[in-house]
């Protein structure tokens, strides 16, 4: 199975002014992560959990040690175009809404603009925040803000995910959401690389968890091997009658004379799941809430890697092959025609004459649904647009001149 994280004796010695060793924040860490594991980093404040962070995603140096990431160094390129990334605290650009956000991020890792935008709006609705998208994100509450920080983490489709307290500031309802994407990309392949200071929340998703304390592992394996008391026994079953509560604890001291106190009680429901119902309930008689949603589960791009790569290399090269050939065919009709103006290029001047900009600023102002259908025809879009008819003019120019030489050597 590939190593996705392996760190071998890392330790990061944090110095002082004068360059003496001040703070031993990591000490001999030795943790491997498998692909498509999910593993938690737990421990106290100050224990070295962010320092972790820090050096996998090649923000720090090791002071000794090894630390690969996909068998490289965290700082290689290629591997951070492979990673998601969502800090404890998110920080976002305040002017800019959900949607802007997201084209952001996916412009910084070279995304086309339809795929920006229908990544963007896959993960706006996946993360609940649908009536929210045209919100600044500078007046989202701090789980609103959580959500969008996490759907940013997933704009690459990223192989490795690492989250950085992911719970924190989420209502019950986004917290239970966090944990169910979180099994959702496991099944896609998915490697998740998580610390919390939320116990049960690594209870239930992690397969492996390691504790820290002083920056050293004090306890690393699965969550059965480390929860399962072995001197315990639990049991569910239906309600009985209390005299066969009393056979039924006799029995049990039959079998176990020094285990005097049987304890026989209701079950009780988890918290968690109290609250998930009363809130499904109130939607059921359709209250409508102005904050966060539930999400529409994991977003259908982040898909599972190895399943799609020899299908999406097929798809390339077909797709390559019938370019090649319709650019052949193109070539040769334009020098047999002259070339009248492109119908794509009379809708290039017609949107620009317009003014969608204007009309944009007025319908944002307004808060209507329509800014929506407009998101693509903003200012960077509209000098894409300009840049395009130059260009388009620029080789129509080029192609003519070529054509006017060429008869004047027939000639």
């Amino acid at each position: 199975m590939q190593k996705v994280i392996q760190t071998i004796e890392l330790t990061k010695i944090y110095k002082d002014f004068w360059g003496r060793g001040h703070v031993r924040a990591l000490d001999g860490l030795n943790l491997d992560v498998n692909q498509g594991e999910v593993v938690g980093l737990l421990g106290p404040n100050g224990s070295g959990k962010t320092t972790t962070v820090k050096l996998l995603l090649g923000l720090l140096f090791p002071t000794k040690g090894v630390v690969h990431v996909f068998g490289k160094s965290p700082r290689d390129l290629d591997v951070k175009e492979k990673i998601g990334y969502m800090p404890e605290d998110s920080h976002l650009y305040d002017y800019l809404n959900a949607k802007e956000t997201l084209d952001f991020f996916g412009r910084l890792f070279g995304l086309g603009r339809e795929d920006r935008a229908k990544r963007a709006d896959a993960l706006i609705d996946m993360v609940g925040l649908s009536r929210a998208r045209n919100r600044p994100v500078g007046e989202f509450s701090k789980g609103m803000a959580r959500r969008i920080g996490l759907a940013q983490a997933l704009i690459n489709d990223p192989d490795l995910l690492i989250l950085d307290e992911p719970t924190t500031g989420l209502d019950p309802i986004g917290a239970r959401e966090m944990k169910d994407l979180i099994a959702t990309l496991k099944e896609r392949g998915k490697t998740v690389f998580l610390c919390s200071h939320l116990l049960s929340d690594v209870e239930q998703i992690c397969d492996r968890f390691a504790i820290l304390y002083g920056g050293k592992m004090r306890v690393h394996g699965t969550v059965n091997e480390l929860l399962t008391e072995s001197k315990t026994l639990q049991m569910k079953m239906p309600p009985i009658p209390s005299e066969g509560l009393e056979e039924l604890k006799a029995v049990i001291r039959q079998y176990r004379h020094d285990y005097t106190d049987v304890e026989i009680s209701h079950a009780e429901r988890r918290l968690e799941d109290f609250f998930l119902k009363v809130v499904e309930d109130a939607k059921r008689e359709r209250l409508v809430t102005a904050g966060a949603e539930s999400g529409t589960g994991a977003a259908e791009f982040l898909s599972k890697a190895e399943e799609e790569t020899e299908s999406i290399i097929r798809n390339l090269t077909k797709a390559g092959k019938k370019d090649s050939m319709d650019a052949e065919k193109d070539s040769e009709k334009r020098v047999s025609e002259p070339q009248p103006v492109e119908k794509e290029d009379e809708d290039l001047i017609e949107r620009l004459a317009a003014n969608k900009l204007d009309s944009d600023e007025n319908e944002y102002e307004q808060g209507k649904d329509k800014i929506d259908q407009d998101y693509d025809e903003g200012p960077e879009e509209r000098l894409d647009m300009l840049e395009e008819l130059i260009r388009r003019g620029r080789q129509q120019e080029e192609e003519s001149e070529e054509k006017a030489n060429d008869s004047n050597e027939k000639e």
